[in-house]
């Protein structure tokens, strides 16, 4: 059966999959018809992938990655801001910017961490074994990720409920200055106003900063902040709950 008018096949993998594969078996699925492939990279930092049984290292990621590029396939990768917990937030973040230029995809996303209570981290979370990272720490991790991109020429999304920043996109390296003075602009913002943008975005009523001058919209977020007694104190424990549902 042939589908003429379809432009794009894509598929999920493993970078532990794809690492395994043979060069010309790649290139004979891309000859084929798959021309995209979405790989969970999360975190180029090993001690992460180890703490969370990722079953794969930076190593490994690097290799597969390049492999779906040299098969001529276009390559989204996926990045989780927050992963690493408060202990390694940082080297988190440099070490995935560090795997990232390393492998250049032609896409990179982002999908913020939410822990569902049904996964073992959430009961390594609610017993202390692992401490989240509130969502500014989350907002400076992004920051020090596109910071340290260099050299790529690779589309940035963040096209999910899961992120504070709908509109945090752009192409490296052109849009790298736009996309940090995004997150910048919120981190100068006082608690909160922090925290009416944080509720407002959970709640659908912004997609990005800008949208909190538009007067309709922020008496939104206002009353819901008022409604369901919302402050920067308890915003990170009521943001968890909210993104729960978005899983």
């Amino acid at each position: 059966m042939r589908f003429p008018r379809i432009e794009r096949i894509t598929s999920y993998a493993r970078s532990h999959t794809i690492a395994r594969i043979k060069d010309d078996d790649l290139k004979a699925m891309k000859d084929a018809g798959l021309n995209r492939i979405h790989i969970g990279l999360e975190s180029g930092s090993n001690q992460v992938l180890e703490m969370v049984k990722k079953g794969v290292t930076k190593e490994t990621h690097i290799k597969a990655g390049l492999k779906v590029k040299k098969a001529g396939m276009e390559l989204s990768e996926y990045v989780m801001p927050g992963l690493g917990g408060i202990e390694l937030s940082d080297v988190h973040a440099i070490e995935t910017a560090d795997a990232l230029n390393r492998i250049n995809p032609h896409f990179i996303r982002l999908r913020s961490l939410a822990i569902p209570n049904g996964i073992p981290l959430f009961q390594d979370y609610i017993e202390g074994r692992f401490q989240k990272c509130t969502e500014i720490m989350m907002v400076k991790e992004i920051l020090m990720v596109i910071e340290n991109l260099d050299g790529l020429t690779s589309a940035v999304k963040s096209d999910h409920i899961l992120n504070l920043f709908e509109d945090l996109e752009g192409t490296l390296p052109q849009d790298k200055e736009h996309m940090t003075n995004i997150l910048k602009d919120f981190l100068a913002m006082p608690p909160e106003k922090q925290c009416l943008y944080q509720v407002g975005r959970r709640l659908g009523i912004f997609s990005g900063l800008g949208d909190m001058e538009n007067s309709g919209l922020a008496a939104k977020a206002e009353d819901a902040c008022i409604q369901l007694g919302i402050n920067p104190e308890n915003v990170d424990e009521t943001i968890d709950e909210m993104m729960k549902r978005f899983i």
